[in-house]
């Protein structure tokens, strides 16, 4: 499958039969160019290291690195969300990449109990609302949306994306089977339109006042909010007197055959550090992996929450599992 970025630099090692250049890692990327090129630059400034990168969706992405076998250029894969990762982990395209520096900078619930990948940024998968129509009293949980004061008010993105399914596995862990499909036939019954491709247009619709509420990943509310700042939408942290919210990542693997392992895992310890963290996170308004690094001060005025412990790998062992339960409920 045809790449649909591949950055210029990349062109003289993609060519059959070159050999890569023992102070340079290659990065499989599904985060666009613009948020990680300055990250890279930073590093082979202070490295003098090159790294050469090109972008994609994650599934052709993987499909690549399982296709080239041994013969990959790929040191890691860069991707989003936990379900993915799991999914590469299982296609055995990843290996395991022991370092104390990353266990000290990550902590172990947003990291493969294997070994095999580790978060770099997290964002929130929350409530959003409109404050001109919904008071913060009437919120509660992301299982409360499913009760009838909330028909016809709630908007959602489409089960096909992997963000809701990830959401929906670590309420299947949290609930069970018959519980969480209780949840989500609420949340379909309450819709007040159909779903929406992506989460701009789930805050675009809450703008508008097509809903009252929805679910949506920080970092989109971020990004709006920034070109916005009269964007009549805010955030809500739910299930603050239980679980916490849902967190997701984005991360990175090494890969199964990297032609340079201790190059790449010493641009991962890097990228769990603190300069970098704080660059990566900042520059898509998401919040750094590592505990020890604050948010921008754009996130951080979002306020404070307290964040689900479940093992974001969970997202990627119950994935099939919540698709099947999403189609039964006619979440398309």
């Amino acid at each position: 499958m045809p790449f649909r970025k591949v950055v210029a630099a990349c062109a003289v090692w993609l060519t059959a039969g070159v050999t890569q250049a023992a102070d340079e890692v290659v990065v499989y990327s599904s985060r666009i160019d613009e948020l990680i090129k300055p990250v890279f630059d930073a590093y082979t400034q202070q490295t003098g290291v090159s790294v050469k990168f090109i972008t994609d969706k994650e599934a052709p992405l993987m499909a690549r690195i399982k296709a080239e076998g041994a013969n990959t250029p790929a040191d890691l894969l860069i991707t989003v969300d936990a379900g993915n990762l799991w999914q590469a982990e299982q296609m055995g395209i990843l290996q395991p990449m022991q370092s104390a520096i990353i266990d000290q900078n990550i902590p172990s619930q947003y990291r493969s109990s294997t070994g095999r990948w580790t978060g770099l940024t997290l964002r929130a998968r929350t409530v959003a609302y409109a404050p001109d129509r919904v008071s913060e009293d009437e919120l509660s949980t992301y299982e409360a949306l499913a009760g009838p004061e909330w028909e016809g008010r709630l908007c959602l993105r489409t089960a096909k994306k992997v963000y809701n399914q990830s959401l929906t596995a670590t309420l299947i862990e949290a609930h069970g089977a018959a519980k969480t499909e209780e949840i989500l036939a609420g949340w379909v019954r309450n819709l007040s339109t159909t779903v929406f491709p992506d989460d701009n247009a789930v805050l675009q619709a809450i703008d508008a006042g097509q809903c009252d509420v929805g679910i949506v990943n920080t970092y989109y509310y971020g990004r709006m909010h920034k070109q916005n700042p009269d964007l009549g939408v805010k955030l809500f942290w739910p299930n603050q007197d239980d679980r916490g919210v849902h967190v997701n990542l984005s991360g990175v693997g090494l890969t199964q055959h990297a032609p340079h392992p201790e190059a790449a895992k010493a641009l991962v310890e890097w990228m769990t550090g603190p300069d970098a963290q704080a660059l990566f996170a900042g520059i898509n308004q998401e919040y750094p992996a590592n505990p020890s690094v604050p948010a921008s001060a754009e996130v951080a005025s979002w306020g404070q929450f307290k964040a689900d412990t479940i093992p974001v790998e969970v997202a990627g062992r119950r994935q099939a599992e919540a698709i099947k339960m999403m189609d039964r409920v006619g979440w398309n």
